[in-house]
């Protein structure tokens, strides 16, 4: 029993012994994969590549800034920061320096987009971002704001960021139910309020039931004809008693049992509604 217990003692030591061993190797394999980012900045991007190759790492431009104090064509700043420990490999971006502002910058509020555009080409500044907005009594497409403003004399790269104007998008509105009213005061209302009548059908209704619809808001329309029409050219559905049978034109007192877009549905403002009347 005793050498039993032993053996245990032993087998559960050398498994510690064995993890430890792992964890101390993968912490080792780790770290050693492990390089501290070198300072670049006022370097050239050739010197900063050597010094980013020579570290296992990457260097690759992506910006460029005015700068009173580091020369052009120097690093002006990186990302990581130096002295960052990172993975070999890992890229390490950079911003050069324009050196002092040059550029004298346009003014181009009141501009067409087109118009602006080709101005900054013509200065070789780049469009930045461009971000559209409604504003009222402005024309669509009109810059109406810039960044930097003209003149600036703190700007911090040869780039412009434009505010446009845009058109403003339709009203919507949610579609009210006219079940049960009349037709005549229902296009009084839809004329009162910016909408109009589309086409009305009417029917003789020998049974009104959930089934065809003509009871409730969410009945399709049946449209054909036009309000106030002579005839209506309804082709009315088959399918038994309970279908809607095609028959005199519509006046002003016919009632409304169905219509097209159904209550609650959103609209755009001059829409117009069709309508089922009996």
């Amino acid at each position: 029993m005793r050498s039993l217990l032993r053996a245990l003692w032993m087998a559960l030591l050398l498994m510690i012994v064995a993890l430890s061993s792992a964890l101390i190797a993968m912490r080792l394999a780790i770290h050693g994969r492990e390089v501290q980012v070198p300072d670049v900045r006022g370097k050239t991007p050739a010197e900063a590549r050597q010094l980013t190759d020579g570290s296992g790492l990457n260097s690759q431009v992506e910006r460029q800034y005015y700068s009173p104090t580091v020369p052009v064509g120097r690093v002006l700043s990186q990302m990581p920061a130096a002295g960052t420990v990172v993975r070999r490999g890992w890229d390490v971006r950079l911003a050069l320096s324009l050196g002092p502002q040059r550029v004298t910058i346009p003014q181009v509020v009141g501009q067409s987009q087109r118009a602006a555009t080709i101005t900054l080409e013509q200065r070789a500044i780049d469009l930045g971002s461009t971000v559209t907005a409604e504003i009222p009594g402005m024309s669509a497409g009109q810059v109406i704001g810039q960044d930097p403003p003209p003149n600036a004399t703190d700007a911090s790269a040869p780039r412009i960021s434009l505010l446009i104007a845009q058109d403003a998008a339709p009203a919507g509105y949610v579609t009210p139910s006219f079940i049960g009213q009349p037709i005549g005061s229902v296009t009084n209302s839809l004329k009162d309020s910016g909408f109009s009548v589309g086409r009305v059908t009417m029917v003789q209704v020998t049974q009104l039931s959930p089934e065809n619809g003509a009871s409730g808001p969410g009945a399709p329309a049946l449209v054909s004809g036009q309000a106030g029409s002579a005839q209506s050219n309804a082709v009315p559905p088959t399918g038994g008693p309970s279908s809607p049978v095609a028959s005199n034109a519509p006046t002003p007192a016919s009632i409304v049992v169905s219509q097209d877009p159904t209550a609650g549905q959103k609209i755009l403002a001059g829409s117009a509604i069709d309508f089922l009347v009996r």
